[in-house]
């Protein structure tokens, strides 16, 4: 129409919040259903296939959480890295395009969303008496995720997960001088050590196509719960840490490395000892072998509680990783409280404890009691991770402050020059 004035459209963009706050309702409306899903699948199976069912279930899918679960961990870390005073990327020697927590959040949001997804998938298909194709969920799953971290393709952030698979090399073969990612990532992969084995069991059952069926239940099986192999991969990670340690001593002929290469070996006995219940008569293993199994989880435990105190972390500015740039509510709640101290030493010692518990095959059996006390080794590992990377940005600003005081110092040259030039 002539004369009718236009009007510009603007477009309505919503704002962040209310985006942030849409996606967590889509994500607990995508939670309920895979909680109603999942239930109403299980109630269809007969009780006494049930507990064996949801065991071989768990198996597949709970490594997977628990990677998700450090993952989110360590995005916490991060956030809290960059609001102190911590240069985290030049403790660990990262590039400029290193994953910021953001980005780690996205991505542990995504593992989130596919894992429980899949595991409803396989559970609503097993009981409709689609097997073949429950079978494939964990399967399809696995292999997914295994494509993504090898894929040589510039997607899915190629430099950090090449920076983690190289670091990962060098951590099974450790041939070079260790650096602080190396024994860093190996440390965060012994409280891994259940994920891993459980990893093995999953792609053993994988290869030889025993997914949804009960072939595995026989426990001298190839797959089954008494195989030699579960003590090996639980052990695998404390041997790479003493090659570390070992190869670190090489190097630097410090005796320390040799104490922290005691502290790891102390996991072997604990390892053995317990998988020997299922190779000894009853008898031997409760007379002989159990007590010694204790003795070795009191004596693992108690050396790695006090490697923590005494090596790994400063109590000194236990909590300075929480003066942030900008005060907040955790900067008064955490910076400076004597109460931090009590917390840290006494969950550190009950977990480090507790943490024996999933190095035992014998106790697998008891699979969700040993997804929460792995799942609560983690909170372990997450708070230590604080400490410990604050420790070593300690030493890296004291030694930079020394180098640059003892550059400011005149040389004995320039005394002697400069005192020539004085009149007697």
């Amino acid at each position: 129409m002539k004369g009718a004035s236009s009007i510009p459209a603007v477009a309505i963009i919503p704002s962040p919040l209310f985006l942030r706050r849409f996606k967590v309702i889509l994500f607990l409306l995508w939670g309920l259903c895979c909680c109603k899903i999942g239930w109403d699948s299980v109630m269809r199976m007969s009780v006494d296939l049930r507990d064996l069912f949801l065991y071989e279930a768990f198996l597949y899918y709970n490594p997977l959480l628990l990677v998700a679960l450090m993952i989110w961990l360590w995005g916490v870390n991060l956030w809290v890295f960059e609001q102190s005073s911590v240069n985290y990327a030049r403790v660990f020697d990262l590039s400029q395009t290193h994953l910021s927590y953001r980005e780690i959040w996205t991505c542990a949001t995504w593992l989130t969303l596919i894992v429980p997804t899949s595991m409803t998938a396989y559970l609503y298909l097993y009981s409709h008496g689609e097997v073949s194709l429950a079978a494939s969920q964990p399967v399809l799953l696995y292999a997914i995720l295994l494509m993504i971290l090898l894929s040589p393709f510039d997607m899915f952030y190629l430099s950090s997960r090449f920076f983690f698979l190289r670091t990962t090399w060098r951590i099974i073969l450790p041939l070079q001088a260790i650096t602080f990612p190396d024994f860093f990532m190996a440390d965060i992969f012994t409280s891994m050590s259940k994920v891993f084995s459980d990893l093995e069991r999953s792609g053993c059952r994988m290869l030889h196509r025993q997914v949804a069926t009960i072939a595995w239940f026989e426990a001298d099986s190839i797959c089954g719960s008494h195989s030699v192999v579960i003590p090996l991969v639980l052990v695998l990670p404390y041997l790479c840490r003493f090659f570390q340690c070992l190869r670190q001593y090489k190097d630097t002929k410090e005796k320390t490395c040799l104490l922290n290469a005691l502290k790891y070996s102390t996991a072997v006995p604990v390892v053995f000892l317990s998988a020997l219940k299922y190779h000894v008569f009853p008898d031997l293993w409760i007379s002989f072998y159990r007590p010694l199994w204790l003795l070795s989880s009191v004596v693992n435990s108690l050396y790695s509680f006090y490697w923590d105190i005494k090596r790994d972390w400063d109590l000194s500015i236990l909590t300075r990783i929480f003066m942030f740039k900008n005060p907040s509510v955790l900067t008064n709640l955490l910076y400076g409280r004597s109460w931090v101290y009590y917390w840290v030493l006494g969950s550190n010692l009950v977990l480090r404890c507790t943490w024996t518990y999933k190095l035992s095959a014998h106790l697998r059996h008891n699979y969700l009691t040993v997804f929460a006390i792995t799942a609560l080794e983690m909170v372990r590992r997450f708070q230590w991770v604080f400490f410990r990377v604050e420790n070593e940005w300690n030493k890296m600003t004291a030694k930079q402050n020394f180098e640059m005081s003892s550059d400011m110092l005149p040389s004995e040259a320039d005394r002697l020059l400069d005192s020539n030039s004085h009149k007697v």
